[in-house]
């Protein structure tokens, strides 16, 4: 969902959404190319190659009208799995507190 979320924001290269997730939390290279072709070759991406002033060509990822909607999905049922998780943290701390 990450990746997807970040490529709606704006086309990204590989190594741009490694620093970009890494932020966060630990991600490696070797984990997300994979990824990418499986989710490109799903067509929730596109990709186009553009000059980098920093070395040879770099491949973009772009999202497709598809990948919007499994952003839309995925986003959907993350809260509903966040609010089932909140319920129950909740529960537990109204049971401690009741003891």
């Amino acid at each position: 969902m990450c990746v997807l979320l970040l490529i709606s924001n704006k086309d990204r290269y590989g190594y741009e959404l490694v620093e970009e997730i890494s932020k966060k939390f630990t991600i490696s290279e070797g984990g997300l190319y994979p990824l990418l072709r499986r989710m490109t070759k799903d067509e929730l991406f596109s990709t186009y190659l553009a000059e980098s002033k920093e070395g040879p060509p770099r491949k973009y990822y772009a999202i497709t009208e598809k990948g919007e909607e499994m952003k839309e999905k995925l986003l959907h049922d993350w809260n509903d799995l966040k609010h089932g998780v909140n319920q129950f943290i909740q529960e537990e701390v109204d049971q401690i507190e009741k003891n």
